[in-house]
C-alpha cells in the first residue's frame, strides 16, 4: 500500500471516529424505521454521519434515522443550522456510504412531512374476534 493512501484511510478513519462522537454525545440513536435495517447496512452510522456532516458542515445533528425511501436502505440526518429555520435533512446511502440528497426543509415542509407520514404510522386496529 502506497503511503499518501494509508494517510487518507488514517484520515478518513479519524475523521469517522470524530464525526461519531456528536452522535454518542448527545445520547442520539440511530432510529429504525422498520426493526433490522441497521443490520442490513453495509456503512456504520458514525461513516454515513461523517458522509452527511460534509454537506451540512456547520450544522448541529438533530436526529438521526434509517429507513428505506424510493428503495434504498438510506440514512436520514437531520440538523440544525445556526442562523436558518427548519432544519436540513441528509439522506446518505446505507448501503455504499454515499450521499443521496441534501435538501433544507423549512418549518412548513417539516409540518407536511410529518402529516403525511401519520396515517403510515399508525397501527390498524385489531379486528374483535367472531362469535
Amino acid at each position: 500500500m502506497k503511503v499518501p493512501t494509508m494517510r487518507a484511510l488514517l484520515l478518513l478513519s479519524a475523521v469517522a471516529l470524530v464525526a461519531a462522537a456528536p452522535l454518542a454525545a448527545q445520547g442520539l440513536k440511530v432510529k429504525e424505521d422498520k426493526p433490522g435495517q441497521l443490520a442490513k447496512a453495509k456503512v456504520t452510522p458514525a461513516a454515513a454521519l461523517a458522509t452527511a456532516q460534509t454537506a451540512v458542515p456547520k450544522g448541529t445533528l438533530h436526529s438521526a434515522e434509517i429507513e428505506e425511501e424510493d428503495g434504498l436502505l438510506v440514512f436520514v440526518f437531520n440538523f440544525k443550522t445556526p442562523g436558518t429555520s427548519g432544519e436540513d435533512e441528509v439522506l446518505v446511502n446505507a448501503m455504499t456510504g454515499k450521499l443521496v440528497k441534501s435538501e433544507h426543509e423549512s418549518p412548513a415542509d417539516e409540518a407536511k412531512e410529518k402529516a403525511k407520514e401519520a396515517p403510515a404510522r399508525k397501527k390498524p386496529a385489531p379486528h374483535a374476534p367472531r362469535s
